[in-house]
């Protein structure tokens, strides 16, 4: 367990935010917390699967943040899987 910082945007919002997170989060719990950030507040809730991108690749939901080769402060991009 080691703490992870990392920057985001969640796709229709006009922040980025910054977000510590554990490495041994899972790339879902990753696009929850920075979904706490922009749905509801300046992007509308929907009731469909959030998803995470890094570097072009969209991160499989149960994917260890951690070992997905990201290091710190990379950016990532979170929206809903439609």
């Amino acid at each position: 367990m080691a703490l992870l910082p990392l920057s985001g945007t969640f796709l229709g919002d006009v922040t980025t935010v910054g977000v510590v997170v554990d490495d041994e989060d899972t790339a879902e719990a990753v696009g929850q917390k920075i979904a706490h950030h922009a749905v509801g507040r300046r992007v509308a809730a929907r009731t469909a699967p959030i998803r995470v991108r890094l570097g072009g690749r969209v991160l499989d939901p149960d994917e260890i943040i951690g070992r997905t080769g990201v290091s710190p402060y990379d950016h990532v991009e979170v929206f809903f899987d439609e």
